[in-house]
């Protein structure tokens, strides 16, 4: 496989140095497939961590690493992206590991606007599940690369050839295979390299890190009766209908978002990542250009320029802080230097700048393109807004969703009115909900994709902010956004539909539909106004 260069691309600059050893990707997943554990082991083999805790269904013994929410532990699952950095084999690795639970896919979209590429875990018993569908549809929507990790092949699921063209057939990529299964469950032997031509044993292990590779010349070679007597067949068919079926291995076509590479493995007893890892390195893209209002702009422009593509509060709760995720796009981000907020027209300089190990936070004086920055924020940041060292342009692609749960917010401590005021802000901020406001009254309004935020929104609340709540049903059946270029008929249905009408945080209008007729008729009736089911941040 030839690896991913930008050699004779562009001139040599300082920074291709930088972009060169840099990955940025995502994993994404249905819930329990295994991602969280996945992100675990790529830890412990980039020397991250030294030993990763074994996460089950809704149990984690040892709480893993990227899931530091107090409600992730207690419900063991993800619910918010977590940010990590480490080095492997000498290049930069920023992985984003993401919410698998899918009331929370608002944040995963969103995240995926922050990376080159993605890791895509499925069960091997399940295979492809509807979450799966959805997640996949938005990274080909970008052309976004995808690797592919079969995962529990250490337990009884599909056959390979089978979850191979399930996945062709429902995510709309063609597949190639790079490692092959021998056999699975509890006759799970290992698997096969099919382009480094080396057997790799399975041992299960939980903990630690070790290999049991054996290389052998070509298939025929005799040792491979003698280290598999019973599988060794199988194995020579299986790869000559492999050679038939499916077209040779090309990196531009996974770095053009046609073809995802395949790899077979069990996250939980670190096999088959350390395979998926080295080629990953090895092919993954190298931070790309990124769109905005007035042009592409390239990784290796000499000025800086970023988006903030998540916002999270009080990721320490002991500090109550507030920190805005950023993207590096282009240039050097330096420390304690003046940036300009696009959108507010003033210039920040940050001090405290930190990159990511899950939780822990470390202050960096410096970051390259695909790098993602952590800045301290007194609520100046929202998703979407970009900074640059003064050209003024807005990086595009960012997108909030249309919501389909909807539910008033009942303070009930009048006493603590001022601190749920900060921390449903704060909350929404972060993305994983959105709040509508309703006059008279100033009625709040949240709106989300899932039930699961309203859980962990009254959690956070009382926990971080000391402040309580009860949430009451409202029968709504979408909320679009609603602009128009006829000034008068906007009015006239905004008069006509007051009790249906609402502003966003950002004082955009907002169609709060009963119904899906309700919502059909109202297009119909007023065919100059445009009707938004998802809006872009700008």
């Amino acid at each position: 496989m030839e690896p991913n260069t930008l050699q004779g691309k562009i001139k040599k600059n300082p920074l291709i140095k930088e972009i060169e050893r840099r990955r940025t990707f995502g994993i994404i997943s249905h819930p329990d497939a295994g991602k969280t554990t996945l992100t675990e082991k790529l830890l412990l083999f980039g020397g991250a961590i030294q030993t990763a805790g074994a996460v089950k269904s809704n149990k984690i013994k040892q709480g893993a690493t990227s899931d530091f929410m107090e409600i992730e532990r207690q419900r063991g699952i993800s619910v918010a992206t977590s940010v990590m950095g480490f080095e492997y084999g000498g290049v930069k690795i920023n992985l984003l590991d993401t919410p698998g639970h899918q009331d929370f896919a608002e944040d995963t979209y969103r995240t995926l606007t922050a990376v080159d590429s993605v890791i895509l875990v499925i069960d091997v018993a399940k295979g492809v599940e509807t979450q799966t569908e959805k997640l996949m549809q938005v990274c080909r929507m970008r052309n976004t690369p995808v690797i592919i990790f079969v995962n529990k092949l250490d337990r009884e699921g599909q056959g390979p050839f089978d979850i191979l063209d399930e996945i062709e057939e429902k995510l709309d990529i063609k597949v190639r295979p790079l490692t092959w299964p021998i056999s699975m469950g509890r006759e799970f032997q290992g698997v096969y390299h099919l382009i480094n031509k080396n057997i790799n044993f399975f041992k299960p292990n939980k903990q630690r890190l070790e290999d049991d590779i054996t290389h052998i010349s070509s298939l025929n070679d005799p040792l491979l009766d003698e280290l598999i007597p019973r599988y060794a067949d199988y194995l020579r068919e299986e790869a000559e209908l492999i050679d038939g079926v499916y077209d040779p291995f090309d990196v531009k076509d996974y770095l053009s978002g046609q073809v995802a590479p395949v790899f077979f493995g069990s996250a939980l007893n670190n096999f088959g990542v350390k395979e998926l890892l080295e080629t990953f390195i090895q092919i993954a893209p190298y931070p790309a250009p990124r769109k905005t209002d007035l042009r592409d702009i390239e990784p290796h422009e000499e000025k800086f320029s970023g988006f903030v593509f998540k916002i999270h509060a009080n990721l320490d709760p002991r500090h109550r802080d507030r920190i805005a995720f950023v993207r590096v796009c282009s240039g050097k981000f330096e420390r304690n230097k003046n940036y300009l907020h696009v959108k507010q027209g003033k210039t920040f300089k940050f001090s405290n700048p930190t990159s990511f190990m899950a939780n822990d936070k470390s202050v960096i004086d410096e970051a390259f393109p695909g790098d993602i920055v952590g800045l301290y924020d007194t609520g100046n940041f929202r998703i979407g807004d970009t900074l640059t060292e003064g050209e003024k342009y807005i990086f595009k692609g960012i997108p909030t969703f249309s919501p389909e749960i909807f539910k008033e917010l009942i303070n009930t401590d009048p006493m603590k009115a001022k601190q749920l005021e900060k921390g449903i802000r704060q909350l929404t901020d972060e993305g994983v909900a959105q709040l509508f406001t309703q006059q008279p009254g100033n009625r709040r309004i949240i709106g989300t994709v899932g039930e699961l935020q309203f859980e962990v929104i009254q959690f956070r609340l009382l926990q971080e902010y000391g402040a309580s709540c009860r949430f009451d049903f409202l029968n709504f059946y979408k909320a679009v956004w609603v602009t128009s270029s006829n000034n008068a008929q906007l009015r006239d249905f905004i008069n006509q539909k007051h009790r249906n009408i609402a502003i966003d945080k950002y004082n955009n209008n907002v169609f709060l539909a009963e119904s899906e007729w309700m919502l059909k008729r109202s297009m119909e009736n007023f065919p100059d106004l445009e009707f938004h089911f998802s809006w872009e941040v700008v």
